[in-house]
């Protein structure tokens, strides 16, 4: 499936009922990644976990549930409203990355924010249990991801 192709199909699962869930599953399949959150922002100007993938342990989504801004790899995209990348969560040494999230296992993470005429409106994350380096490429069409995903907002932030 082509970049057009799959921004096409995430619009048209993004206002489903099950349409964070669905689009994350979608997302990380296109990637190749093993692992992704939808995070919202909302109550508490909080980011309000939306969606996550299978296998993120219990006690990791309890403490990514809600995420001020500007902490963690999610809070900085939003902040930031720019992507902000690790090859390897568990040797980083930016202080962009969480102590909590070495406890996912997780390497290779990109994180987005969800951007809507400006500004940040969530953040989309993915990640790979192995090292990974998201290409230029990558980056950019995880950014129109969040685009299409800003674009339903009205009917995908309940």
């Amino acid at each position: 499936m082509n970049d057009r192709e799959f921004l096409t199909e995430i619009e048209s699962v993004a206002g489903a009922a099950d349409g964070y869930d669905e689009a994350l599953s979608r997302i990380l399949k296109h990637f190749g990644a093993d692992s992704g959150t939808i995070h919202l922002l909302g109550e508490g100007n909080l980011l309000h976990l939306k969606a996550a993938s299978a296998g993120i342990p219990q006690f990791v989504l309890d403490t990514v549930k809600t995420i001020p801004i500007g902490k963690g790899m999610a809070g900085l995209a939003v902040e930031r409203k720019e992507p902000v990348t690790t090859c390897n969560i568990q040797t980083d040494t930016t202080g962009d990355v969480r102590s909590g999230a070495k406890k996912t296992g997780l390497q290779g993470s990109l994180v987005v924010p969800i951007l809507k005429d400006g500004a940040a409106v969530g953040a989309l994350g993915i990640a790979n249990r192995e090292e990974r380096t998201f290409s230029e490429a990558e980056t950019e069409l995880l950014l129109k991801t969040g685009h299409v995903l800003a674009k339903n907002f009205s009917k995908f932030s309940s």
